[in-house]
């Protein structure tokens, strides 16, 4: 059985080529120009990546605080229920759970009640409210 997963061509050292060069490569699909030594395009190798592997990032936020952006919560594409936010958590979450408060793209409110079936979006901010 084969398996295909997509790929990301890095192209390093666009700090020797020229713009028409350049130009032609930002043509290339699944390729992302760099240069290393400059640290130029990082953001959109950064961004590409992102894309590529349909990874979700859920940010916390406790009860009276500010939510937490230093590190979210990482999700597979597939896995972005509430209740699969919980399991990550940890599995005894989901047994305790009540509802959930969302702020972000995946709620017409913010913030908004929801319950575990609930789909999250990238970059949802969570607070999850136990029995």
């Amino acid at each position: 059985m084969r398996v295909y997963i997509p790929c990301i061509y890095v192209l390093n050292k666009i700090d020797q080529i020229s713009l028409e060069e350049l130009d032609v490569i930002y043509k290339i699909p699944h390729c992302v120009p760099i240069s290393a030594h400059h640290r130029w395009n990082f953001d959109d190798l950064l961004e590409k990546l992102w894309d590529y592997l349909q990874l979700v990032r859920i940010y916390t936020k406790p009860k009276g605080q500010l939510p937490d952006y230093t590190s979210p919560v990482v999700l597979p594409h597939r896995k972005t229920t509430v209740e699969d936010f919980c399991m990550k958590i940890h599995k005894n979450l989901i047994k305790e759970f009540k509802y959930a408060l969302v702020w972000g793209s995946s709620v017409k409110y913010n913030p908004q009640k929801v319950g575990k079936d609930h789909v999250l979006e990238d970059e949802d901010v969570i607070q999850i409210v136990k029995k």
